[in-house]
């Protein structure tokens, strides 16, 4: 994934209100209606747990993608990497990783960010063949990503491109829960306003403040384990397995 700086993060990312809960049982239903494409309405039909289900009955798919850049609109996605996992388990038996060729250019920036090369997906697959397979991944789960408008937003557009429907998922992101945590842990209101002296919430520096291991970045099976080992840090820390779902997805 890239990270971003803090002129690119949006309130939204910075905290879960409770305009974000939405019933999301309600809207698979009604998406299931009028999803056209098979996969994408298998997976509409498989619906969401409740909101009011514990954090650790939770079925959840870590995700990550890598990107030709930050704009959904303009940019395209170059890799996929996801895990499945719980509470208490990631299966790394059940990770995927596919490298596709991007939609649009591969620039010399993200290619630094990510070393995916233009050798790398000269000859690598389109995404349109592996968007069942994706879906299918993602049916019956509740991903779990780091900063949500990048998977949320490059997977939307992915779909209208391909398949001519966009998708809609509930998420719990990382990100937006250490934003959370870390205002609890600040020690000056003052020192939140002017924006000073704030723990970054990037996922290397919000694992190293659980004591995990530093991993490689910018490979997206390796951020979504790393994502995965994070949740269930934080949860570890400042929730409890009886903690709702309503009260950390969005």
């Amino acid at each position: 994934m890239f990270y971003l700086g803090k002129d690119q993060l949006t309130d939204k990312t910075q905290s879960l209100t409770a305009t974000d809960h939405a019933d999301w049982r309600k809207h698979f239903a009604l998406l299931a209606k009028t999803s056209k494409y098979p996969a994408l309405k298998a997976f509409y039909q498989a619906g969401v747990v409740t909101a009011s289900t514990p954090i650790s009955d939770v079925p959840m798919v870590a995700l990550d993608f890598e990107t030709t850049g930050l704009d959904s609109n303009r940019d395209s996605i170059v890799s996929i990497g996801l895990v499945d996992m719980s509470l208490t388990r990631i299966r790394c038996a059940s990770a995927r990783h596919w490298i596709v060729k991007p939609e649009t250019q591969l620039h010399s920036r993200s290619v630094v960010v990510h070393g995916i090369t233009h050798s790398a997906v000269a000859d690598a697959p389109d995404l349109s063949t592996v968007i069942d397979e994706l879906l299918l991944r993602l049916q019956g789960k509740i991903v779990v990503v780091h900063h949500s408008p990048i998977e949320r937003g490059f997977l939307n557009a992915a779909l209208k491109h391909h398949i001519h429907e966009g998708i809609e998922f509930p998420v719990i992101d990382t990100m937006a829960l250490e934003a959370r945590f870390s205002r609890k842990l600040s020690k000056s209101l003052w020192r939140y306003l002017m924006r000073r002296n704030l723990a970054s919430i990037r996922l290397t520096d919000s694992r190293t403040r659980y004591h995990l291991p530093y991993y490689r970045q910018h490979n997206a099976l390796t951020d979504a384990l790393a994502c995965a080992e994070l949740l269930q840090a934080q949860c570890a820390t400042h929730l409890t397995t009886d903690t709702l779902l309503n009260t950390i997805w969005s």
